[in-house]
């Protein structure tokens, strides 16, 4: 599912790529566009959307840089309709440097939504349909995604980064895969909610899909851990076995 995506470029060595799926949303996005104002509506849905995934490409680099800084390598972002991914080469089993990282993403946003508040000020209305479709509205548009995205990704179903930080206070009392497990079962729950909500009294089925991917994604990180766990367990088991074998007795030379 991850697999048909396309390079972009690179940022401090970091591969930026877009999903094959993005180009859909951006065909439908400046469809809908044209339908209501012809080609300047066009332009101004594009313009948004591209402005709310740079925010998005903001939000993985906060993760992504504070990752690095604790020598973590990330092999690249990927952005796909539904939001973006950093994919690091590990996870760190600290939960001190975990939480850093994990905040680092949505503070980006409220740092951002803090600059917009003392250029622009505050929106009048805070509904994501009404804004003008001029530079004001569009810094409040702005303003408003990043306070929705920052608070959005503090809701704690595993991965996203709210689970990430129940994980993170949970590995201070528990070992690390049963921290995994409870924050894995308890984002499945608020997944499943989540996508009911959104169908049935949201009616955006678009974050239906987002939770259904989260509910994937967060078994598919609890089965990997595990499968890791059991194979640690395996290879000390088999080394303790060796270590326990005495080491043979030298042969005894007698002389002629």
């Amino acid at each position: 599912m991850l697999g048909w995506s396309i390079n972009l470029f690179r940022i401090r060595g970091i591969q930026l790529t877009l999903h094959g799926s993005f180009l859909l949303l951006l065909a439908y996005i400046a469809w809908e566009g044209w339908r209501e104002a012809g080609l300047e509506g066009a332009a101004w849905s594009v313009a948004i959307l591209g402005t709310f995934f740079t925010c998005v490409v903001l939000h993985e680099l906060g993760h992504s840089f504070t990752a690095m800084h604790f020598g973590i390598g990330v092999r690249r972002i990927l952005l796909m309709p539904i939001g973006g991914m950093a994919e690091f080469e590990s996870i760190p089993r600290e939960p001190r440097k975990e939480l850093l990282i994990t905040i680092a993403g949505p503070a980006v946003n409220f740092a951002i939504a803090g600059v917009l508040w003392c250029v622009v000020g505050s929106p009048s209305h805070w509904s994501l349909s009404s804004y003008e479709a001029d530079a004001l509205g569009f810094a409040h548009l702005l303003l408003h995604w990043n306070l929705l995205m920052g608070c959005f990704n503090l809701v704690p179903v595993f991965p996203m980064d709210g689970g990430r930080i129940f994980r993170a206070l949970l590995a201070t009392r528990l070992t690390y895969l049963r921290a995994t497990f409870w924050a894995a079962t308890v984002g499945k729950i608020l997944a499943v909610i989540g996508a009911l909500l959104a169908v049935f009294w949201w009616e955006t089925y678009l974050t239906a899909v987002l939770f259904l991917f989260i509910y994937y994604a967060g078994e598919k990180e609890y089965r990997a851990l595990l499968r890791r766990e059991l194979i640690e367990a395996h290879w000390r088991e088999t080394l303790a076995q060796f270590d326990a074998i005495p080491p043979p007795e030298p042969p005894v030379i007698r002389p002629d």
